[in-house]
């Protein structure tokens, strides 16, 4: 089963020793149609996005101007309605799916944890990445070889336990850390 969820930050337990965690808010979300292989269409609200395509699903779907967001994810409900959330109580460890913080373009210092030339004077190196190629074979910069670039906006998929839920307002709180920015939406699944 998977479920659409916010991140809204970490903390620890208070406990002895404490356990950092992270705590996820489930997002309210709408089964619109599932298919014989659990597969299910589910409707959610994410920002303000509207236009005709999304006008049309909320009237086949009979839902309310809030859900403008459309996904298919695997459900255990057998019928449309509300998303049911009873296997969060049950299980025991999660998968969550965000995307990590987007970097824009990057250097080598940043992006690969290069050294980069001494901060002295007397030299141009600074924060550059330095020789890049090869002698007379192969005579061509190696396929994957690390240089600036574009970093992070990349899916990353942690292994997390749940350490409670609470049904009623829809907290999770997963043991350690998820990527991601506060407020950001993902997806965890049970494992």
């Amino acid at each position: 089963m998977e479920f659409i969820v916010e991140k809204i930050g970490m903390s620890r337990t208070i406990t002895v020793p404490a356990i950092p965690v992270t705590l996820v808010k489930l997002v309210d979300t709408k089964v619109c149609e599932v298919s014989e292989d659990g597969k299910a269409i589910v409707a959610y609200s994410d920002g303000k996005k509207f236009n005709k395509a999304i006008e049309g699903q909320q009237k086949k779907y009979d839902l309310s101007k809030e859900f403008n967001r459309f996904a298919t994810i695997n459900v255990a409900n057998t019928e449309a309605g509300d998303l049911d959330t009873s296997a969060l109580t049950e299980g025991t460890i999660l998968k969550t799916t965000f995307n990590t913080k987007g970097r824009g373009f990057s250097g080598g210092m940043k992006r690969h944890n290069f050294s980069g030339g001494p901060g002295s004077h007397g030299h141009r190196f600074g924060r550059r990445i330095g020789s890049i190629g090869n002698a007379e074979w192969p005579g061509r910069v190696q396929p994957g070889k690390k240089m600036p670039g574009q970093y992070g906006n990349t899916k990353v998929t942690h292994k997390n336990e749940i350490v409670s839920f609470d049904s009623e307002t829809g907290i999770l709180v997963l043991k350690g850390s998820v990527a991601g920015a506060n407020g950001s939406l993902g997806k965890v699944r049970i494992a």
